[in-house]
């Protein structure tokens, strides 16, 4: 059974930085190309970043460039994303989402709050 487990998030104040985690399980091989995207009702969710598999392609939406890190750790079969210098608007639930072999699977989600 194929399971994102998410940890992280939490609230933290403006300029503050906050590390979310994906844990992955249950693919025949456990190291996947994995996106991490947020929403913030009413706005659509959105793509921030993603990493392939040997981590060798990365790329982030231009409202974290420079200011997020997503990275992987293959042999815990983990993904990161590393937040900094968060801001109100980075306020969102995030999510992890691999797409493999025509399947779609998403973490539950972790609420991250950038308030004072």
């Amino acid at each position: 059974q194929v399971q994102l487990v998410q940890s992280g998030g939490g609230l933290v104040q403006p300029g503050g930085s906050l590390r979310l985690s994906c844990a992955i399980s249950g693919f025949t091989n456990n190291n996947v190309a994995v996106n991490w995207y947020r929403q913030a009702p009413p706005k659509e969710r959105e793509m921030v970043a993603a990493i392939s598999s040997t981590a060798s392609i990365i790329n982030y939406s231009d409202s974290v460039k420079g200011r997020f890190t997503i990275s992987r750790d293959n042999a815990k079969n983990t993904v990161y994303l590393q937040m900094n210098s968060l801001k109100p608007e980075d306020t969102a639930v995030y999510y992890c989402y691999v797409h493999y072999d025509d399947m779609a699977y998403w973490g539950k989600g972790t609420l991250v709050t950038v308030s004072s």
